[in-house]
Formats: structure tokens, C-alpha cells, sequence
């Protein structure tokens, strides 16, 4: 059997995207499946020289990022190289010991499913390189189901929201079916909602993967993100378009307690064009989407 890896990355997460790369060379499976890392170069910048067997340079759209654009070339990338599984891991992201054998043991249970394993948000000074640290720092994110090591469950209809980007794995086969993620989403947010309800509508399996663990490595954001202010109302809107409803709503209620949004019905509508010129950075693991970047 034959996995691939597939990361997005961009200039400012390059140091988690190394130690990274790092740890999933030292993770291959038991099983001695063969495993190649794909990195997705979404900068505007041409890509560093990476310690990884492919990496492919897709440039951002007028809009931002192409998160969604970069998953999907990457499965493809990795589909014509013959995986049979694909992990997709954000680039804050260094893989447990034992995610990669969690994945493919959970693909082979669920073959038709999407796969989801917990995340840990370390905090500051974490050696991801020691094993025994991140064991002892395994905490995952209380919002997310978390069997025990081993067990797998099948999300609940409701559980689908709860689906996130930043580790996942599927079948080549399934990610076919399921036809990727939404290209028109450029910049931060939206796209793995949208890949999440496309699955629940579909009747695509999701499940929840014990023990296949993945920790977020620390690095400072703002909360409210304000950097990403213009793409969360715009890709929020798109979403709002075709699934009736709006994510990320958290972001935008706080978006309105400052004034830059409110609710008119059941739109978010812009009060001001931009956020604060000087807003709050809150040293905290970011819970971004995609790359992190």
C-alpha cells in the first residue's frame, strides 16, 4: 500500500513546516508501507528546497490563498503517483507516532469514509521532536469527538460542522467520489465547511479515528482574526449562498461586538470597510484553516 502526504504551505509557517516533514519521515508505518510527503507551495514565492519526495508550486488567486485549489491538486498529485490513501495535514502540524497507522488501519475498517483523527493545540516550548513530550502534552481540542486509541465512530449527522482540514485522511478512491474541495473559496475560512457538508450531503461516512493524534504546533494569531476580515465575509457569503446558513459565525460575532459587521436578516453586512489599524495579537495557538498562513 502506498500513502501520501499532502501539506500547503507558504513562507510564514516554513519552520513548522520542517519539523513537520521531519516527523513524518520518522513515523512510517509498521505495516513498512511506503509513504512519500507532497508539499503544495501556495506562496507567491518560488518554493525553498524541501526535504520531501514532491513539492509544487501553486501560486495564490486574486482573492488569497488557494487553499481549497491547493488540497486538491495535491490529491491529485498523489493519485497519479498511486497512493491508495492520502493524509492530508495542515502545516502547523507534526503527525503522532502512531496517526499514519491509525489512518490506514481505519481506511481499511471504513474504506468508503472520510477520516478524521483528534488535535492537540501544544502550548509554548513543546519539543515536537520528543516523543515522550508530546505524549505528555496530548490534550485534545474538547470540541472534537476523541475515541480511544484504536476505536473508531461513525460522526452523527450533526458532527459534520465539526469536521476539520488541519488532519484527515481518505481512500483515493472515496476523495474521487467526493470531488475535492470548492475551488471559488480563495483566502482564509469556508472551504472545509463547504467540503464537510458536500460529504453529509453526498452520504459520505465521516469518522471520527482514535489515537490517529496530530498536534498543532504554537504560534501567535489575532482573535478576532483581522487579517483575514475581508475573506471571512467573503467566503462566509458564498457558503451562506449555497448551504442556506453561515459559518464561522463565532469570528463574525465578535466582528459586530467591535462594530465592523452586524446581522441584517440573515446576512452579515460590513458597517466598516476594514477591521481595527491596530488589533490585539493574542500569543495563542491559531486555529486556522489550510495552510495557517
Amino acid at each position: 500500500m502506498r500513502t501520501s502526504v499532502v501539506t500547503l504551505c507558504s513562507r510564514p509557517r516554513l519552520g513548522h513546516l520542517e519539523r513537520q516533514l521531519e516527523a513524518v519521515g520518522a513515523s512510517i508505518p509498521t505495516s513498512g508501507d511506503a509513504v512519500e510527503r507532497l508539499v503544495v507551495w501556495i506562496g507567491d514565492d518560488a518554493p525553498p528546497t524541501l526535504d520531501a519526495e514532491l513539492t509544487v508550486h501553486l501560486p495564490p488567486g486574486s482573492d488569497g490563498l488557494r487553499l481549497a485549489a491547493g488540497r486538491n491538486a495535491g490529491a491529485a498529485l498523489a493519485i497519479d503517483r498511486g497512493a491508495d490513501l492520502i493524509v492530508f495535514l495542515d502545516a502547523d502540524c507534526v503527525p503522532g507516532p502512531a496517526l499514519l497507522d491509525r489512518y490506514r488501519e481505519a481506511s481499511d475498517r471504513h474504506p468508503g469514509a472520510v477520516l478524521c483523527g483528534p488535535v492537540t493545540y501544544l502550548q509554548p516550548g513543546v519539543d515536537v521532536t520528543d516523543r515522550r513530550a508530546l505524549a505528555a502534552a496530548t490534550a485534545p481540542h474538547a470540541a472534537r469527538p476523541n475515541p480511544d486509541d484504536g476505536a473508531e465512530r461513525v460522526a452523527s449527522e450533526d458532527e459534520y460542522p465539526l469536521f476539520w482540514s488541519l488532519s484527515f485522511a481518505t481512500s483515493a478512491s472515496t476523495w474521487s467520489r467526493s470531488g475535492g474541495f470548492d475551488e471559488r473559496y480563495e483566502g482564509y475560512g469556508g472551504e472545509d465547511t463547504d467540503f464537510a457538508f458536500t460529504l453529509s450531503a453526498s452520504r459520505t461516512p465521516l469518522v471520527w479515528v482514535g489515537g490517529a493524534h496530530a498536534y498543532h504546533q504554537h504560534h501567535e494569531t489575532q482573535r478576532p482574526p483581522w487579517q483575514h476580515f475581508d475573506d471571512i465575509l467573503r467566503n462566509g457569503a458564498r457558503f451562506a449562498d449555497r448551504w442556506g446558513t453561515w459559518p464561522m459565525t463565532g469570528w463574525l460575532e465578535a466582528f459586530a461586538q467591535a462594530g465592523a459587521v452586524r446581522r441584517i436578516g440573515d446576512d452579515w453586512v460590513r458597517v466598516q470597510p476594514t477591521g481595527p489599524s491596530s488589533p490585539s495579537t493574542a500569543a495563542t495557538s491559531a486555529a486556522a484553516t489550510g495552510s495557517g498562513a
